[in-house]
């Protein structure tokens, strides 16, 4: 056990975050599961988990006796402490107490590539939307699980979530009731924006590096929505599919996640069907790309399996997109 694994268990605490995974079957014990508790397994904390990857706390050579309750919402009293060769960990969920015996704690990592991911829940811009998503997760696994844990791509890009204009600011991929706020979202940092200033030299953008540079000078919440406005305008559309690349270029040696030949052989069948109707766009002129919304791996959520199409369209000088949706069979 380190010290790292310590201060990550004891930040999950604070947070009032106790999501347990039992081997049985890989999901959070029923409620009101009492008594002593299988002597000798793994048991699992969840602490990360999004679309780029999946962390465990894994408490090895584990027993529990008490009352573990799965739906628990509310504040946790915890301590720990260690006698007779192993750690004690006493959680209070209101009035029922968890005691777990472990041995050692370990971390857990399962990395998985996620520039192609999409996620619906906010209309208009979905593209942009996409793309604070992807660097927000990026930039939570790069605060919780440390540099060593991205490519040299990812080290770069993690700082774009201190960029306003394209932040959960001006284009946020969730509902507001769902954002979790950073301190001081719309003061951009330094490194972000040299960043888009590199993106935009490369795409031989002035314009929009003038105006960067401008922004640097004033950064002011009123220059940062101008900035976002450029970003979903077509003659700006070069930067937009260059951080794009980046992102695809950055986590292309992770792997896709895998949950068996059934949904694998349900997967490919729903993926025919989308590229088939990918090559008719195209006939006709129009550019679509391929995303998908998946479940979970090992701590398996309630998302279906969808792939979509994401096709673009311009409007009035600007970059639009409509989605369409094809479903895999639930698992």
């Amino acid at each position: 056990m380190t010290e790292e694994t310590l201060e990550k268990l004891a930040q999950l605490l604070e947070q009032d975050q106790f999501e347990l995974l039992i081997p049985e079957h890989g999901q959070a014990n029923e409620i009101g599961v009492s008594g002593e508790k299988q002597r000798g397994m793994d048991a699992r904390l969840v602490y990360l988990m999004n679309d780029a990857v999946e962390s465990f706390l894994v408490l090895r050579n584990a027993r529990m006796t008490g009352e573990y309750h799965s739906d628990y919402q509310g504040e946790l009293q915890a301590s720990m402490t260690r006698q007779d060769g192993e750690y004690v960990l006493v959680v209070k969920q209101g009035d029922t107490v968890l005691t777990l015996f472990f041995e050692e704690l370990d971390l857990e990592v399962h990395l998985y590539e996620y520039a192609y991911t999409g996620h619906f829940w906010v209309e208009e811009y979905e593209y942009l939307r996409q793309l604070e998503y992807r660097l927000a997760i990026l930039r939570d696994k790069y605060d919780y699980l440390g540099e060593e844990y991205c490519t040299e791509g990812e080290k770069k890009l993690a700082a774009l979530v201190e960029f306003p204009p394209l932040n959960y600011c001006c284009y946020p991929a969730v509902p507001e009731k769902y954002i979790v706020p950073r301190e001081n979202p719309w003061i951009p940092s330094e490194k972000a924006i040299e960043y888009m200033k590199e993106l935009a030299a490369e795409c031989g953008d002035v314009s929009f590096g003038k105006m960067l540079e401008f922004y640097k000078k004033h950064p002011a919440k009123f220059w940062a929505k101008r900035l976002a406005v450029m970003l979903h305008q077509a003659k700006h559309s070069a930067i937009i599919d260059l951080l794009t690349k980046k992102i695809q270029e950055a986590t292309a040696e992770y792997s896709k996640r895998f949950w068996g030949d059934d949904l694998e052989r349900k997967y490919q069948r729903t993926l025919e069907k989308v590229k088939e109707r990918q090559t008719e766009l195209e006939k006709q002129g129009i550019h679509a790309d391929i995303l998908r919304e998946e479940p979970f791996t090992i701590a398996r959520d309630s998302l279906d399996y969808k792939l979509y199409l994401m096709i673009w369209k311009k409007k009035k000088g600007n970059r639009i997109t409509e989605i369409e949706e094809y479903a895999c069979k639930e698992l």
